[in-house]
Parts: structure tokens; C-alpha cells; sequence
């Protein structure tokens, strides 16, 4: 047996991806894979230092007539199961669906006001001839159907689970050459992911000014309502160019990590469980408060309160699990 093919078993015994008996020796991931394929062989050092990890001879290492044994790290972890180029495509492709679909169902619920806040303005100027209580009750009705769509864009996120479960959920390392092919996506997606994260951001931040400068020179309440559901709508903006972009970008991290407990994986996965019923619940309280107190033009900070508090509780979940593990 060749040096190449010890390096392979005596590696895959011990439950280890290339990247992780990379960072052992002090080197890059690259020159695991050279080795392994029989493009370069490890210089003296190198070769001592791979006998002191693997715990073996070097002698073992360099004569062909040795097999590897059978009981080098029989009590380890099973080996990882490899992943190819046209899965690791197939995960960052149904990634980013099911963000679409979350995203999908986060704008519905957050622009499910919008119908309220539009029939609330008209009862007020009087235009389509309708009372304030004819208003409220289509403006709920429209909140309803709305909400139970975003309820349906998030229930179908499950048809994506077999496609991420190897790489989200399983030890895993990848295919000779995938390590490279995503290393030059991502830096390639980088100034993407950089310019789309800006542009929501400022977005966030001047959503506000329509309402605010409406409030300070206006005041009338259909105007206001009429910003609030500007500002419901340059959010949603930020969000649908957010979302994706972010969601391809973590999936990249997750593929070059080569296993599946790196902290961008459960960021994301969690952020996708607790959106879908955050975003519902909050619109159910948003409902029942405006609804108790009739003061649409007050209860309205429930929207951006409620995306800190989202922020706030992702942290807070993150924090809990470093405190179990």
C-alpha cells in the first residue's frame, strides 16, 4: 500500500476531513489533497509529524509491504461521508429556495397591515364612501389572508429537507477538487453579498424618514398611515435584497467548512425556525393591540420593535447553546 492510500485510511479511521488533518499539520487543505491524489509527496518532516499524529511508525508511512491496521482508531468516530460537486450545488440552490419562501412569508406578514393602513386613510378622507368600522373589518380581513399565505410559503420550506440534510445535519467532507470550486464562488460572491448588505442596511435606517417627516410637517392621520405603509415597504425592499444574498453566502461558508457544526449552519437554521412563527405571532399581537386600543397610528411600533426583538432573541438563543456545549 502506497503512501497516498495510508494517508486516506489512517485519516478516515480517525473520523477526519482533509481541512481538519490540515490544520493538524499546520498546512493548507491543498496540500492534504496532492497528497492523497499522488500530485506531491510530503517532504521528511512532514512525514515525521503525520507519524506522531496518527500515532504510527515511519517506517509504517514509507514501506508499501505495511497495511494499515484494522485497530487504528477503531474507538474514533465512523469516517465522514464525502460530498460532490453536484451535491454541494444542489444544497446552495435549495438554500437559497427555501430563503425565497422565507422571505416570501416574512414581507407577507410584515406588509399585512399595508390593506388596513390603506382603507384606515380612505375612511378618513371620506374617498371610497366607507366608515372607519368598514374599514377595519376589510383591513382584517385582508391581514388574515395574507398572514395564511406567508403561514403556507414557510410550511414549504420542508420540501427542500433531504436536499441540505447531509451537509446541515451530517459529518461530511468534500469531493477532491469542491474545496477550490467554492473558495473562488464565494470570493467572487463576496463584493455581491458586500453591496446588497449595504444597500439594505441604508434601507432599514431611512425607512423611517417618510414618517417622521411627515409627522413633523403634516400630521394628518391618513398621511400618516399612508408613510407607515411606505415604510412598510422600503423594509420589505431591504428584506428581499437581504435574505437571498445571505442565505447563498452562508451556505458557501457551510460547504468550505467540511462538517456540518459550523455556527453559520445553526445561525441560519435557527433563524428559519423561529421565523417561521415569529413573524405571525408578532402580526396576531400587532392585531389584538390595535384592535383593543384603536390607535393604528400608535401600535405601529410594534414593526420595528419586533425586528430588534428578533435580532435580540437569535442572540440570545446562540448564547444558550455555548452554554450547554
Amino acid at each position: 500500500m502506497i503512501l497516498a492510500e495510508k494517508i486516506i485510511q489512517l485519516r478516515k479511521k480517525l473520523g477526519w476531513s482533509q481541512e481538519e488533518l490540515a490544520e493538524k499539520m499546520g498546512i493548507s487543505r491543498q496540500s492534504v489533497s496532492k497528497w492523497e491524489s499522488t500530485n506531491s509527496i510530503p517532504d521528511l518532516n512532514k512525514i515525521i509529524k503525520l507519524a506522531e499524529i496518527f500515532d504510527v511508525s515511519t517506517d509504517f508511512l514509507l514501506k508499501d509491504e505495511y497495511e494499515v491496521s484494522k485497530s487504528v482508531g477503531e474507538n474514533n468516530t465512523p469516517s465522514a461521508m464525502q460530498v460532490t460537486l453536484e451535491q454541494s450545488l444542489k444544497y446552495v440552490e435549495s438554500k437559497v429556495a427555501i430563503s425565497y419562501l422565507v422571505t416570501k412569508g416574512v414581507i407577507l406578514c410584515l406588509c399585512s397591515v399595508v390593506p388596513l393602513f390603506f382603507f384606515l386613510a380612505m375612511a378618513e378622507t371620506t374617498r371610497m364612501g366607507i366608515t372607519g368600522d368598514i374599514a377595519a373589518a376589510m383591513g382584517v380581513l385582508g391581514v388574515l389572508i395574507l398572514v395564511s399565505i406567508a403561514v403556507s410559503f414557510f410550511i414549504k420550506t420542508n420540501q427542500f429537507d433531504s436536499e441540505i440534510a447531509l451537509i446541515d445535519n451530517e459529518q461530511f467532507e468534500l469531493a477532491y477538487g469542491v474545496h477550490s470550486v467554492f473558495t473562488e464562488k464565494l470570493e467572487k460572491f463576496r463584493a455581491t453579498y458586500n453591496l446588497r448588505l449595504s444597500i439594505s442596511i441604508f434601507l432599514f435606517i431611512i425607512s423611517f424618514v417618510p414618517l417622521m417627516f411627515v409627522s413633523v410637517f403634516s400630521g394628518g392621520s391618513d398621511t400618516v398611515l399612508m408613510m407607515l405603509i411606505v415604510l412598510m415597504l422600503i423594509i420589505s425592499i431591504g428584506i428581499f435584497i437581504l435574505l437571498p444574498v445571505s442565505a447563498r453566502f452562508d451556505a458557501y461558508n457551510n460547504i468550505l467548512k467540511d462538517h456540518s457544526d459550523s455556527e453559520k449552519s445553526k445561525r441560519t437554521k435557527r433563524a428559519e425556525k423561529l421565523a417561521a412563527f415569529y413573524w405571525p405571532l408578532l402580526t396576531a399581537v400587532f392585531l389584538g393591540w390595535s384592535l383593543w386600543t384603536m390607535d393604528w397610528g400608535v401600535t405601529w411600533i410594534v414593526w420595528p420593535v419586533g425586528a430588534v426583538l428578533f435580532a435580540a432573541l437569535l442572540g440570545l438563543m446562540e448564547l444558550f447553546d455555548k452554554e450547554e456545549s
